[in-house]
């Protein structure tokens, strides 16, 4: 397994590193990661997973894997293990797995306990009675008519909520703490609720489940975590998990509360996402547009360039908007490393050499990674016509283009120095093929004496062996992070392209660098006679100077 640096410094990192000054041993320290398998993960789970793992492993502690299952109408067996996939993928390994469900039986007698000790009760008021009750931010609640029932009949009355003898919605369990406290979240809050669904895990079993703010501190307190690290919206839970950890007398874990990941032109939430599938907006959770880690995996992100994304970004308090270029550049350098090199023309121009003698094709050795010589070389043909990128030739084109253009020259790269004689447009102005001379004596960078040497480089690929490819050009969803009808109308484009005859070897998964166009990697959707790729993210801008 792959080796993780600690995380940068951060208050986080911080408070455990106290904890362990004041007697806390390292190696009892216990994270955990707990999705609900209601959607499949995007880059923010990732982050907080990340942290948490990052964190026990630096401290020689352990990390665990915990499914919150406890809404049963939106929770599948398939959601479990495409997060299980996803964890795998970022490289992170759970020391132990667990479901919330696990502990049903234990959470009921949790449960019990607080009503013995009156501190729950039997509600039968309906929802929207037990809202109103509840009050709001300036004004304070008041106590529901149920609250002042007994011990013995609260718990008659929930035995027989769990023997299934109420319809759903009809009553509930709640908390007794303080209807007039500032907080909303600790005044009577909801602990069970009735729910005639089955459960992927349990089945029929159970027709009453634990919310979440119930479950969640009572799982962490039985897996023996020691820091329950979440986002900053559960800070205002924060003092019901401490209520119920010691209104039971059990382990109390400290739970930390930290800023979670904004993308600019990214929505995160699962809802948001869903709703821009419904909406036909994009092909399914896997789209290569969406922050999922199925999608940004479709797309070509890799798990090392995410993690140093997270781990750049740092954890903090505040609550930021990350710009997008920050995530491209890291998941850029990361590609750089590895990816191998392919020339590939997205919109592609005929070229035809006028001096080339015959139809033979000649062969031209080229580097695979021009900083890695591991790799090694591949072949690239070459013959009399070949295609160039429709931008790289301009009629009347801009200054300092140097590019090809009427009386100029270009370098192909590693192949000829090519001089433009001529060119083909159709009625309607378009261009359709270029001539051109080549020098014979300039192959693999050589500039013949009393020849300019050209300031632009430019890929290209022979036509007798292209190979035809879908390109998939992708840009953000969203023209405002926030804005789910503000739609980029750019956010696909699809080219027929033409790329070298090396391709025909790539299979789905594979990635390369395009010369000047981009990191790409190879569609799981391609097929032998139709190869597509995907652009993970573009080059650079430095195409003036080829």
């Amino acid at each position: 397994m792959e080796k993780f640096p600690p995380l940068p410094p951060s208050f986080v990192r911080s408070i455990v590193q106290g904890d362990i000054h004041r007697g806390l041993q390292p190696s009892a320290l216990r994270t955990r990661f707990p999705p609900e398998p209601g959607g499949h993960l995007h880059i923010g789970h990732a982050k907080a997973a990340i942290m948490s793992f990052s964190l026990a492993r630096e401290f020689g502690g352990k990390f665990f894997l915990r499914f919150d299952d406890t809404n049963p109408e939106r929770e599948y067996g398939e959601f479990v293990e495409s997060i299980k996939e996803d964890i795998r993928w970022l490289g992170l390994q759970w020391d132990a797995l667990y479901f919330a469900s696990d502990y049903f039986g234990q959470l009921y007698d949790y449960a019990l306990d607080l009503i013995d000790k009156n501190l729950a009760f039997v509600d039968d008021s309906p929802p929207g009675e037990i809202t109103r009750q509840r009050g709001g931010l300036v004004e304070g609640g008041e106590n529901s008519p149920y609250r002042e029932r007994t011990i013995e009949e609260n718990r008659r009355l929930f035995l027989a909520m769990r023997d299934g003898h109420f319809g759903e919605g009809s009553r509930c369990l709640r908390a007794k703490i303080d209807m007039t406290a500032p907080n909303v979240n600790m005044r009577d809050p909801v602990l069970y609720r009735i729910r005639h669904q089955s459960h992927h895990r349990t089945g029929d079993k159970w027709c009453l489940y634990p919310t979440y703010d119930f479950t969640h501190p009572l799982s962490d307190s039985i897996e023996g975590i020691t820091h329950s690290l979440c986002t900053l919206e559960f800070e205002n839970h924060r003092p019901l998990y401490d209520w119920l950890c010691r209104s039971l007398g059990i382990h109390h874990p400290r739970q930390i509360e930290f800023a979670r990941l904004n993308l600019d032109y990214t929505l995160m939430s699962k809802r948001h996402i869903q709703s821009t599938i419904d909406r036909g907006l994009v092909a399914g959770w896997d789209d290569p547009r969406l922050p999922t880690l199925k999608g940004l995996r479709r797309r070509g992100y890799g798990p090392r360039g995410i993690r140093d994304f997270c781990f750049a970004v740092g954890v903090t308090k505040k609550e930021t908007v990350i710009s997008l270029p920050t995530l491209e550049h890291h998941i850029r350098r990361d590609l750089d490393v590895h990816c191998e090199r392919r020339f590939v023309v997205l919109r592609p121009l005929k070229v035809v050499i006028v001096n080339w003698v015959g139809s033979e094709r000649r062969t031209i050795e080229v580097p695979n990674h021009p900083k890695d010589s591991f790799p090694g070389q591949r072949p690239l043909a070459m013959g009399p016509e070949i295609y160039i990128e429709r931008d790289d030739f301009q009629v009347d084109p801009p200054k300092k283009y140097f590019r090809l253009k009427p009386g100029g020259s270009v370098r192909l790269k590693y192949a000829y120095i090519l001089e433009y004689v001529g060119h083909e447009e159709s009625e309607d102005g378009h261009i359709t093929e270029i001539q051109c001379r080549y020098l014979a004596d300039s192959l693999g960078g050589i500039t013949p004496r009393g020849v300019k040497r050209p300031k632009g480089i430019i890929s290209w690929v022979d036509s007798s062996t292209a190979l035809p490819l879908e390109a998939r050009l992708y840009e953000h969803l969203f023209e405002a992070g926030d804005d789910t009808s503000n739609i980029n109308p750019r956010s696909l484009e699809i080219c027929q392209a033409l790329g070298e005859e090396s391709l025909a070897q790539a299979r789905p998964g594979d990635q390369f660098q395009f010369e000047r166009q981009g990191y790409f990697c190879v569609d799981e959707d391609s097929r032998p006679e139709k190869m597509i790729v995907n652009r993970t993210v573009s080059l650079k801008d430095t195409w003036a100077k080829g």
